[in-house]
């Protein structure tokens, strides 16, 4: 049974089109389809549509507060987006930041930005590291981090951590895309541990509902606009059929359709790109039309109830939450700061 919050054109077009069994591992499928490489709201408007592709999409429309704030986002300015989300990344990037000597950083600051996620192993234990937890198995760009570093070390050995060359290809990838620029404080000091437990533990899932996002986001000093904001970095990128196929297939073991998904998107993404449960491979855009542009048509699809993740679905479930004046750059610089040991930096 399809998700019944997942639009059920979007799911049917998904099983035709891309994820055409619910064993397809390989197919990749846009996050923000027509708009995968440009950082833009069209996210959002997918959201709205329900064609969300991940639990934790559709999650986002499921509550009032975010739900609210993500019908206004797709009419809002872009420019005012731009600068909310830049603020929003700032705050993340302040999470946990390690004061250890050598090491890397974390993909999701939730864990700790020390460029753990980076390393292959670290645990005395035997336990394997942060990059093969669920959710971290799809990461891609370890090879272009390493680039960096390299052209770093050859210039200044020993003085750029891998910690701070993640926060600022993060901030830079967004820039890239037409998104906001914000300053990123460096000197951090890089981890040498990197457990998949502590992955597994601090990431949110893409099934999240509601009540998971908001409090693993409280859990880091992170309030409910600061989940808005922040989720808009899904309109650029894409999702795998695996990640959110059960939206389209079998909705919480019913064998139909997330309902909370809007139904013209289900049957699009069934038919055109998710076209089998079993799909673990077709990519599907975040943002349809917009992957590749930071703009603010992710909000218009969760208006339209089209985000692809439950996570994205639950921002709608919230009708509390309105946009106010902290900016995109703000709420990122402040996550860049969050729970900074002393010293944290080298």
């Amino acid at each position: 049974m399809v998700d019944p919050s997942l639009d059920r054109e979007y799911a049917a077009n998904l099983r035709v089109n891309k994820c055409k069994t619910p064993d397809d591992k390989t197919t990749k499928v846009e996050m923000d389809p027509g708009s995968r490489n440009t950082f833009d709201l069209s996210y959002y408007s997918l959201l709205v549509k329900r064609k969300g592709l991940f639990e934790s999409d559709a999650a986002l429309i499921a509550d009032f507060v975010t739900s609210s704030l993500i019908h206004q986002l797709p009419n809002g300015s872009v420019e005012d987006f731009f600068a909310e989300f830049a603020n929003s990344m700032e705050k993340m990037i302040r999470i946990n930041v390690k004061t250890v000597t050598t090491g890397e950083i974390r993909r999701h600051c939730t864990v700790g930005c020390d460029a753990s996620v980076l390393l292959n192993s670290s645990s005395s234990s035997g336990e394997k590291p942060e990059k093969e937890a669920a959710p971290n198995l799809t990461i891609r760009g370890f090879d272009f981090i390493d680039r960096v570093k390299s052209l770093l070390e050859a210039e200044c050995p020993g003085v750029v951590s891998c910690a701070d060359i993640l926060a600022l290809v993060s901030r830079d990838s967004i820039v890239a895309t037409g998104g906001p620029f914000w300053k990123v404080p460096t000197g951090r000091r890089d981890g040498v541990t990197s457990r998949l437990s502590d992955a597994m533990a601090n990431i949110p899932p893409f099934f999240a509902n509601f009540t998971t996002l908001q409090t693993q986001f409280a859990n880091q000093g992170l309030d409910l606009k600061d989940l808005v904001l922040l989720s808009g970095a899904h309109t650029i990128g894409i999702a795998h059929c695996s990640s959110f196929s059960d939206r389209l297939y079998n909705f919480s073991g019913t064998g139909l359709p997330d309902p909370s998904l809007d139904s013209e998107y289900v049957a699009n993404l069934k038919e055109n790109k998710c076209k089998s449960p079993d799909d673990n491979t077709t990519k599907v855009e975040m943002d349809p039309g917009s992957r590749n542009t930071f703009d603010l048509s992710y909000y218009s699809l969760l208006v339209k109830r089209r985000g692809l993740f439950e996570s994205d679905a639950a921002l709608i479930t919230d009708s509390v939450l309105c946009l106010s004046s902290t900016s995109f750059s703000e709420v990122q610089l402040r996550i860049s700061l969050l729970n900074l040991p002393t010293p944290w930096r080298k």
